[in-house]
């Protein structure tokens, strides 16, 4: 059986074109199969007053607001269609996490085919019911919700047209970086013998060893 293996490219591009390519060319080299980008609106995410996370303070200047920080970190949508095509050239497959529905309809008018639901939804009823109407292959991270929340995520996908077939649950630890002694595995089981779905995981630890485990669970 094949893992997928997605490349996280996330907002690492820093708004710089060329550096986003320079990321595609090395998860292609990596033999990643996709390699994921993040479509959100910083007006649509945040106010402009929301304070930054700690680990965002320090990667980034630390008087700086959230949304400033985000406003800089967006991709526009010739952006996208030009990292498609450099993905086609590099053999390697485009994919992007859409944070709002505006966002979600721009990435199917672009021929997205997954459709990855952030941690941070998972209990947004109404970008859910829009995902499910899609019909589409999903990927639902996981992080900081718990059983319950899971199954009401899943079960308003199925309600909205997706069925759990398609639906990946990725165990995910929501720190930066991640403690090792607090990843568990194990979730990954547990999550799939209860709701009957293909599970995975979303890696936030340093180093490779619990990506390689949790592939080979």
């Amino acid at each position: 059986m094949h893992t997928l293996v997605i490349a996280e490219a996330g907002v690492n591009h820093n708004g710089d074109i060329g550096l986003a390519k320079r990321l595609i060319d090395a998860a292609s080299a990596a033999g990643a199969d996709l390699v994921k980008f993040q479509t959100f609106s910083a007006d649509r995410q945040v106010t402009k007053y929301a304070t930054k996370a700690q680990y965002q303070i320090l990667a980034s200047t630390p008087t700086e607001t959230q949304h400033a920080m985000l406003k800089k970190l967006e991709l526009s949508k010739a952006m996208h269609v030009d990292l498609i095509a450099h993905c086609k050239l590099a053999n390697i497959g485009f994919f992007s996490t859409g944070f709002d529905i505006e966002s979600i309809d721009m990435l199917v008018s672009l021929g997205q085919e997954f459709f990855k639901i952030p941690s941070g939804e998972i209990t947004n009823l109404p970008y859910l019911r829009h995902i499910g109407m899609l019909n589409k292959t999903v990927i639902l991270s996981t992080g900081m919700s718990n059983m319950d929340e899971i199954e009401a995520a899943i079960n308003v996908l199925e309600e909205s047209g997706t069925h759990r077939s398609k639906i990946t649950v990725l165990h995910c630890t929501t720190a930066y970086p991640a403690p090792m002694s607090d990843v568990n595995l194990h979730a990954m089981q547990n999550i799939h013998n209860r709701f009957n779905v293909a599970v995975g995981y979303s890696d936030h630890t340093l180093g490779i060893e619990i990506p390689i485990a949790a592939v080979a669970l």
